[in-house]
């Protein structure tokens, strides 16, 4: 019975390979009747059947079929009537009379007897070896259609494990890379700050994207009070991506905001960055780029920006004119890097209508249709197309269409932040204004307008 399982033949549609087999089984010994049968628990099935219309199965006990199925070799019952076992069947005594029975068992590799092949016949005859053989054949032929059959369920059966198995790995790694990118997303909020904060008298404008969803970015910013007069800012890069990175920017937002209540001075505080960078055996040969600047409220309007670089690309000083003059101190070195690192710092009058826009290096190396990068350059023509007031908000709005519009946006990670001085208000109160344009790592964009 375990045999029958495996071969999943029971209740089958009819197949046409055994209907043939049959169908020669009639016409090569001449008899009205010939079936394929296989023997189930307790009753006898028809895989085919020639000359039996209408019939699928009959009981097994007491049956042809079922005393059959108990030899190795072909039974052959010339007489019914004589034989004591078919005398009494209800094939013989009933409407079929049948009088003349032979069967071959269908026999696996392993021994087990699945059913068999059997030729009926309406009366008496007797069959030679060689028909008996021929018999035994055709029992071995359907032997090899139900194997080949086997073979092709079997095969079927592991592509389909594999299909089964692939989608439960394609699942798994959705599943995984959702983590993943929640993770990354979680993790990049908790190194940014939540909001910008309001600055009595500026516009402040930021917009964040990370290269991946799945990797935190390196890029980072920042602004804070340091008394009640004076803030803070500074936005820069760190060396690489994912958790190391993600360590690295940590302690350097955190150094930096820690150096800055210290003593503000933009050197000082690149100074006491570069030192802890050094001191770190976790940090191994990382390093980073950063812009750190103080503003202070002008004696006469606007504010006074003092700014100090390590390694990174210049900032630009945007004035209502269309002028564009880059903010770089000479001799600000990566930080981090060498031990005595030196920084330099340089002061601007930021007035109404003017701004500040900083910026990380994958803004400039996202490439045009050409395959160049927008670069320095292009970003300096960009920026002098533009003309009017400058608004911090709408800086970060042209430059992020700048991006988009490249074939395949920045190929990496994109920090900005722009600071700028409305010519509404008076000296003592301008209108203060933050705007946040953050893409986070999901790639869903937001803005906040405190």
């Amino acid at each position: 019975m375990d045999a029958v399982r495996r071969y999943d033949i029971l209740d089958t549609p009819p197949d046409g390979a055994f209907d043939r087999v049959a169908a020669m089984a009639a016409r090569l010994f001449k008899v009205p009747v010939a079936s394929v049968t296989i023997v189930d628990e307790d009753r006898i099935w028809f895989k085919a059947a020639h000359g039996l219309e209408g019939v699928s199965e009959i009981g097994r006990e007491p049956g042809l079929c079922g005393s059959a199925i108990l030899a190795d070799e072909t039974l052959v019952i010339p007489d019914t009537l004589t034989d004591p076992v078919a005398f009494n069947n209800g094939l013989v005594t009933g409407p079929m009379a049948v009088r003349f029975y032979a069967a071959a068992p269908i026999i696996t590799g392993d021994g087990h007897r699945l059913g068999t092949v059997n030729i009926l016949d309406t009366k008496p005859r007797l069959i030679t070896e060689d028909d008996t053989a021929t018999l035994a054949d055709l029992a071995a032929i359907v032997l090899d259609e139900l194997e080949m059959r086997l073979a092709a369920l079997n095969a079927l059966r592991v592509e389909q494990e594999r299909r089964r198995e692939q989608e439960e790995a394609r699942q798994r790694a959705e599943r995984d890379k959702s983590a993943i990118e929640a993770f990354a997303s979680t993790l990049q909020r908790t190194l940014l700050p939540p909001a910008l904060p309001v600055v009595p008298g500026l516009e402040l404008a930021c917009h964040y994207a990370t290269a991946s969803p799945q990797n935190v970015g390196g890029d980072f910013y920042d602004v804070f009070p340091l008394d009640g007069k004076r803030w803070a800012f500074f936005l820069g890069d760190v060396c690489g991506k994912g958790p190391e990175a993600a360590a690295l920017t940590s302690l350097t937002r955190y150094t930096l905001r820690a150096a800055a209540l210290i003593d503000p001075d933009p050197d000082v505080v690149l100074t006491s960055l570069n030192t802890a960078l050094l001191l770190d055996p976790a940090i191994g040969s990382r390093f980073c780029t950063a812009v750190f600047g103080v503003l202070e409220p002008h004696e006469k309007e606007g504010f006074t920006v003092t700014v100090a670089t390590g390694g990174h690309p210049p900032a630009y000083h945007l004035r209502d004119s269309g002028a564009v003059e880059a903010v770089q101190p000479r001799g600000g070195m990566l930080i981090g890097a060498i031990d005595g690192a030196h920084f330099a710092s340089h002061s601007i009058h930021l007035a109404p209508g003017e701004g500040l826009l900083l910026y990380t290096d994958g803004l400039t190396e996202a490439r045009t249709l050409g395959g160049e990068m927008i670069g320095e350059e292009g970003l300096t023509r960009f920026l002098a197309a533009r003309t009017g007031p400058v608004s911090a908000a709408a800086v970060i709005e042209d430059t992020v269409d700048l991006i988009n519009a490249t074939p395949h946006g920045a190929g990496d990670d994109v920090a900005l932040l722009a600071l700028s001085v409305p010519l509404t208000g008076t000296a003592d109160g301008l209108t203060a204004t933050a705007t946040a344009h953050t893409i986070a790592p999901a790639d869903e964009m937001s803005e906040s307008r405190p």
